[in-house]
């Protein structure tokens, strides 16, 4: 449980950048060139522009009671040519910038049925400056079409996640639902990976989140994931590598950088109410 075995490098990417298409194109080839400077393989799919479309909606209490203490539950369905499919996917997760909170909480469900539990480093850039990473953990529990209605209350959803009773308490009847009345719509190209070397790939994704019912632009987000076994077995050079990229990427391509938020901020601070995270 607490061994992460997940390294997620992600730069959230200004809105204004993705006026059309292309820019998924334009933005893919700059990167590459940067990580042809840092002699990075680059692997390009051979659909890799093709576009999914997936509906992301957040949950929680009136008060956030689950995202001021870290919690974020959220619904992904996909689309297939333009319709929901059958089944979509739940995700709980705790997130901190500290490792040992975040590797002592148990996500583990208390449902029927089958449950990927992911423990992640993300890295991100600085909140007020180009150039720099710092990091947030998250221990994620993910759940494929499961049967649990979200608005039916903390108590319900702490029932599935006993951990919420522990830290997050709130009082009996406490609903739960569509964080912002918004629905978010994302728009993602698997675009293809990196390779760092010494067995250090990275699968590369491109995204941008819309306001469905505006159909206007929130954010974009480069990101790129490696899995490995153990991280105290990971390649010196190739994680250097790894994170020389990801630096670079910010100064080199400074118009394209949206900085201080993460994509689940955003959703929360979307309304009139302020909201503080622990990200």
């Amino acid at each position: 449980m607490d061994d992460i075995h997940y390294r997620e490098y992600k730069i959230l990417l200004r809105p204004e950048r993705f006026f059309d298409p292309r820019q998924f194109e334009v933005f893919w080839h700059k990167a590459t060139q940067v990580a042809a400077e840092h002699k990075v393989g680059v692997i390009t799919n051979k659909d890799g522009f093709k576009r999914q479309v997936r509906e992301v909606l957040f949950y929680d209490t009136p008060d956030y009671d689950l995202y001021r203490n870290a919690f974020i539950l959220r619904k992904r369905t996909f689309y297939t040519d333009g319709w929901p499919e059958n089944e979509h996917e739940l995700t709980f997760k705790f997130r901190h910038p500290d490792f040992k909170e975040a590797a002592q909480i148990d996500v583990t469900p208390h449902l029927q049925g089958a449950a990927d539990i992911k423990f992640k480093e993300e890295l991100l850039p600085l909140k007020e400056k180009l150039g720099g990473m710092r990091s947030l953990f998250s221990h994620n529990c993910v759940l494929r079409s499961a049967g649990l209605v979200l608005d039916a209350g903390l108590e319900r959803i702490a029932s599935v996640f006993p951990v919420l009773s522990e830290l997050c308490p709130a009082q009996a009847g406490t609903p739960v639902s569509l964080v912002n009345n918004l629905p978010v719509e994302e728009v993602q190209v698997n675009v293809g990976a990196f390779d760092f070397g010494h067995g250090l790939v990275a699968k590369a994704t491109i995204a941008v989140w819309r306001d469905r019912p505006t159909e206007s632009s929130i954010v974009g987000e480069f990101a790129f994931q490696a899995k490995f076994d153990r991280y105290d077995e990971l390649h010196t050079k190739a994680k250097a590598r790894s994170e020389a990229f990801f630096l670079d990427m910010q100064q080199q391509m400074p118009e394209w950088v949206y900085l201080g938020a993460t994509k689940t901020a955003l959703v929360y601070n979307f309304g009139k109410l302020a909201v503080a995270g622990r990200e």
